[in-house]
């Protein structure tokens, strides 16, 4: 019988595949596409594909480290356990920190996408509905997943429909769109969309045979989503072209607006604010659970460890996320946001690569060439990051060490 701090073992390998193509579905293809096309240019194909393989050795590194720590928490855990204190937390502090910037920015992208006069109050209303859904229970967050995802991806059928066959009169590349050298930015802004797999890790304590099904699912639901953002940006690029992408911050609503099958585009920016509702629907559940293990141990306050009677969710760390995102978008804006999240993404990552390369090899499968070039390709993404993103990602992860230096010094 479990016991009543532990939570509930509810989600297969098919619940965890919908949360992580969820998680991963919408900030991709209907945000960062633009940012990338800016950085590439037609060169941006080549930006996915080097994102789809640092998301894949990084989603192995932590499929073999799930399999063997089976808690909630993530790479938080992952790096406690294998290369010491310090380096689970600041694994921790990244990921708790750049998903809270996800979650201002999916929230802004929802009030931008179905009323930009009130933006910023649908984005609130946004994170209290799901933060509510998030607190009655793991199921109905897989449940709601489920249907968001199939909604999300009939929007980007149609999305790719009214860019093949609307005639869009791509313009004249702009200057600096295009650039050979852009491709590992690219890749960075590209890496925020995959970043979903760690959905299904930070979810391992309600996984049913986790040991089995956390491998399984993570390459499984970064497979299916990188054939459908490749299908999605072939369509955009050969129809709208770069440039075009580059200029909107609604990039694939403005390809097909920009084409005779215009009357569709509606479709599209009702597709991208149904997307970023699950992806925000799973960021809650991610961050909440990561909390949820720092709290457990010690280097958040313990009162986050709490977890509801009834609904067997950690509660307090679910409403305490809801209430950090509700401040970050009611103080703060849309831009930057991506990168920040990206930086400290990879910055995650590349603690959870490090840790696999310290498994023995009969629980890596003797592939430990997967771990070396996700930490290579972690640490590369990062720097190729605007300056001032990368310069911010810098001085959050010193005051993480900073942080955890005093607790250090008062549990002595």
């Amino acid at each position: 019988m479990a016991s009543p701090a532990s939570l509930r073992r509810a989600l297969g390998t098919r619940d965890a595949v919908i949360i992580g193509m969820g998680s991963m579905i919408g900030a991709g293809v209907f945000t960062a596409i633009g940012p990338a096309a800016a950085a590439a240019g037609d060169w941006l194909l080549l930006g996915l594909a080097l994102a789809g393989l640092v998301a894949l050795c990084n989603a192995m590194s932590s499929a073999w480290l799930a399999a063997l720590y089976p808690e909630s928490g993530g790479t938080y855990v992952y790096g406690r356990r294998r290369l010491g204190h310090f380096w689970g937390f600041i694994a921790g502090w990244a990921f708790v920190v750049g998903k809270l910037a996800s979650c201002a920015a999916m929230a802004f992208t929802i009030g931008v996408y179905l009323w930009p006069a009130q933006a910023r109050a649908l984005a609130i209303a946004a994170v209290v509905v799901l933060v509510a859904v998030n607190y009655a229970g793991i199921q109905r967050t897989a449940a709601a997943t489920r249907v968001i995802l199939v909604i999300s991806l009939l929007a980007l059928a149609v999305t790719v429909v009214a860019l093949l066959g609307g005639d869009t009169q791509a313009p004249a590349a702009a200057t600096g769109i295009g650039r050979a050298a852009g491709i590992p930015e690219a890749a960075a802004f590209f890496f925020f969309a995959f970043a979903g797999y760690a959905r299904i890790a930070t979810l391992g304590e309600e996984v049913r045979d986790p040991a089995r099904t956390i491998p399984r699912a993570i390459p499984l639901a970064l497979g299916l989503v990188l054939v459908v953002y490749l299908v999605v940006s072939v369509a955009a690029l050969w129809s709208a072209g770069p440039a075009l992408l580059a200029a909107s911050p609604a990039p694939l609503a403005a390809a097909v607006d920009a084409g005779s099958l215009s009357a569709l585009a509606p479709v599209v920016r009702a597709g991208a604010a149904i997307a970023s509702v699950g992806v925000l629907l799973a960021l809650i559940a991610g961050i909440s659970r990561t909390g949820l293990a720092m709290s457990r141990g010690g280097d958040l306050p313990t009162w986050l460890s709490a977890v509801h009677p009834r609904f067997r969710t950690p509660y307090r760390a679910e409403v305490a996320v809801g209430a950090v995102v509700i401040a970050v978008v009611a103080l703060g804006d849309l831009r930057g946001a991506i990168a920040f999240s990206s930086f400290a993404v990879l910055a995650y990552y590349a603690v959870a690569n490090a840790s696999a390369l310290t498994l023995p090899r009969r629980h890596a499968r003797g592939a430990m060439v997967l771990p070396a070039l996700g930490l290579l390709g972690c640490v590369a993404l990062a720097a190729s990051l605007p300056w001032r993103s990368v310069a911010q990602g810098a001085v959050v992860l010193a005051a993480g060490a900073l942080v955890f230096a005093v607790h250090a010094v008062a549990r002595r």
